[in-house]
């Protein structure tokens, strides 16, 4: 018969055991990913532009706003030249 596995506490319950002194890095992993603040922005676009960032989305199967920050992102990176190229374009090589 298999054994069932103790839930997991939640955050509140491993605070309160941490607070109380015990060890708790046994719930922690170390892997996280780091998320920087994003700011929304209102861009005025051309009913064109939309068709072809549309166009270009379903083509590639994303989003509108993930061909916008991709194409963002290398106009930035071909503008400034003492800068060196995000490190994610460079790796995966993303041409849109």
């Amino acid at each position: 018969m298999p054994s069932k596995s103790k839930p997991l506490p939640t955050a509140d319950e491993i605070a309160e055991m941490a607070t109380g002194g015990e060890d708790v890095s046994r719930f922690f992993t170390n892997q996280f990913t780091v998320v920087r603040p994003v700011r929304r922005v209102n861009v005025d676009l051309t009913q064109g532009m939309l068709r072809e960032l549309d166009e270009r989305a379903a083509r590639l199967n994303v989003s509108r706003q993930s061909v916008i920050k991709t194409l963002l992102r290398q106009a930035l990176d071909q503008s400034d030249f003492r800068r060196t190229p995000s490190k994610k374009l460079s790796r995966n090589k993303i041409l849109i």
